[in-house]
């Protein structure tokens, strides 16, 4: 373990140590977070391949005092620098991608022209390439005894992990925090879509118990149908009823130990950041009217602790790059408190 006698928790993060200025390599440290800078499918606004880099300078600023878990962070926590080829190949098939949606949103056939085919032939490809170097990262990780956060990136990132999780622990759950179910398949010919991530976790993964979606305002009919269908495989709390059940004066906790209810003991958070109010995520890839405050979000994440479940990871996801870096000071603090979150609940 890293000496912290002369680490003064109460400076500026220092910028020659990790995340959060934490000053721990990744043998020492209990808890790994993985940054996947992939974003080709993405549908809307792009950048978020490169919110790991942004997230790691904004967390500097974050004060290591957190009143509800205030020793967690002295387990640990090391961020890897982002894999520089994964990246290339995200921006190389992201152009492709760029052009095959603009040509099958107007309608075009697709098997009439070779280009088109290779490009969705090439992006389903590297989609799957991407998958498999997350399950491989991640599964190293858990083997190691390691606790795994990953960092999208995109929403598409953290299905290898799931399947690692799902592998390293057999039945377990799934808390989604998003504006868009995520339930259509493939999505714009795009197996592995960001927007497919649900969907394909539920069909790939048998050991997916069930998967309990909160915060969603923007979805299709299909998927809807799928919701229902379900035999409550998938719980959706969507955003407008959820309100309306405030409105007419049900409290936040007593909604809060009604999801909590419906998540088995093993939960992986899945943390979309536009799940969260606009004004806190600006540059998110496919913004949302509504959605939560922060601190609602966070106060959930209490109950499940409270509850006595066990989390056996996270993902954080969609973060946008802006001028500012208001969403990476905003996602930087949500990553603190999952971080600091996963620690206890595995002590």
């Amino acid at each position: 373990m890293a000496d912290l006698s002369n680490f003064d928790v109460n400076c500026a993060g220092n910028p020659n140590n990790n995340i959060f200025g934490l000053p721990f390599n990744e043998e020492e440290s209990r808890l790994i977070i993985l940054p996947v800078p992939w974003e080709v499918t993405v549908s809307y606004g792009a950048g978020t391949a490169r919110a790991a880099e942004h997230v790691f300078k904004a967390s500097r600023q974050v004060d290591l005092f957190d009143p509800d878990m205030p020793e967690a962070w002295k387990q640990g926590f090391y961020m890897r620098p982002a894999d520089k080829k994964l990246l290339l190949k995200s921006d190389y098939l992201r152009k492709e991608a760029e052009l095959f949606i603009d040509f099958i949103s107007r309608g075009e056939e697709i098997k009439a022209n070779k280009f088109m085919c290779k490009s969705m032939k090439d992006i389903n490809e590297g989609s799957e390439y991407m998958n498999n170097w997350v399950y491989e990262q991640t599964s190293d990780l858990l083997k190691a005894g390691k606790l795994v956060g990953l960092l999208g990136g995109d929403h598409s990132t953290p299905l290898g992990y799931w399947k690692a999780l799902a592998e390293h622990h057999g039945s377990f759950g799934i808390l989604q925090i998003d504006a868009h179910a995520d339930l259509r398949p493939a999505y714009e010919f795009f197996k592995y879509s960001h927007a497919s991530v649900a969907y394909n976790a539920l069909e790939e993964i048998p050991q997916l118990e069930r998967l309990v979606q909160l915060g969603v305002r923007d979805y299709s009919h299909c998927e809807w149908q799928y919701i229902c269908n379900s035999n409550y495989r998938v719980i959706t709390y969507f955003d407008r009823d959820i309100k309306a059940r405030q409105y007419e004066g049900e409290t936040w906790r007593s909604i809060c130990d009604d999801i909590v209810d419906h998540l088995p003991q093993k939960v992986h958070i899945s943390f979309d950041i536009d799940g969260l109010d606009p004004k806190l995520c600006p540059n998110t890839g496919t913004p949302v009217h509504g959605g939560f405050d922060a601190d609602q979000v966070n106060y959930l994440f209490r109950r499940i602790l409270e509850s006595g479940r066990k989390l056996i990871g996270f993902d954080l996801v969609e973060i946008g790059v802006g001028e500012n870096d208001w969403d990476a000071n905003v996602g930087a603090r949500e990553l603190w408190k999952l971080c600091n979150l996963m620690i206890a609940s595995n002590t």
